[in-house]
């Protein structure tokens, strides 16, 4: 599966699942930005074909309802925009 690397400080395992279309999605990504972290995030509605299940079949991993955007960071998971948990989780 194909992700996107936001260069920024290395604070561990950090990926997003996100819809292109999606405005939480968004402000989820301008977050991480602000916050200068290095993360990996994929557009789950951009993949076709085997990509696509296989980043489906992640995001029901972490979040069974499958909603976006579903944010990863080292192993704890946030699902919604929730700019408390992420700086939390972050250690922030």
């Amino acid at each position: 599966m194909r992700g996107t690397r936001v260069a920024g400080k290395n604070r561990g395992q950090i990926m997003l699942y996100a819809l292109s279309t999606c405005v939480w999605c968004k402000k989820t990504k301008q977050l991480l930005d602000q916050l200068g972290v290095e993360y990996d995030f994929v557009e789950v509605d951009l993949l076709q074909g085997e990509e696509r299940t296989q980043a489906t079949d992640e995001v029901k991993k972490l979040n069974p309802r499958c909603s976006f955007p579903t944010l990863s960071i080292n192993g704890q998971c946030i699902v919604g925009y929730d700019e408390q948990k992420v700086k939390e989780a972050l250690g922030s």
